[in-house]
């Protein structure tokens, strides 16, 4: 039960995809279900289909639910940055396109949920199918500064 809750403080939702990127040593994908549907009954966690995209059950903490339908709502296409070694970390697992290698400098940046353009090794590159017209990123120092032109 201890290693469910950890999965789901670190994601918010679980599917059995974000276990790519975790450790062999956790419990097999059939055991966590056992635990997540035990939190489930006790009202603690929820179970469904909250992210499209994804086969198989779901698991979310109720704030995550929340979280994900306020998103969805929402208009703002803020950017976000995220380190290659933050959980976070999820491109070419439940996002399009290539993976990011987890090392110290290695950057994603996030517009509207989806990674629009990495800083790996020194080097930006940025998706021209997703950016917008308006996205230009700049990346100095293995971070980035957003700068609309």
């Amino acid at each position: 039960m201890t290693v469910a809750c950890t999965l789901l403080d670190r994601y918010g939702v679980v599917v059995r995809a974000v276990l790519q990127r975790e450790s062999r040593l956790l419990p097999k994908w059939r055991d966590l279900v056992r635990a997540f549907r035990r939190l489930e009954a006790r009202g603690e966690a929820r179970g469904g289909r909250f992210v499209n995209g994804f086969t198989g059950e779901q698991f979310a903490w109720p704030e995550a639910v929340d979280a994900l339908r306020k998103a969805a709502r929402s208009t703002d296409d803020d950017s976000v940055v995220v380190a290659a070694a933050d959980p976070l970390n999820l491109a070419g697992i439940t996002t399009p396109g290539e993976r990011v290698a987890i090392a110290d400098r290695n950057r994603l940046l996030y517009r509207g949920g989806v990674p629009v353009a990495t800083y790996v090794g020194g080097t930006q590159s940025a998706d021209p199918q997703r950016p917008g017209p308006d996205l230009y990123c700049q990346f100095e120092n293995g971070n980035v500064d957003p700068q609309r032109k």
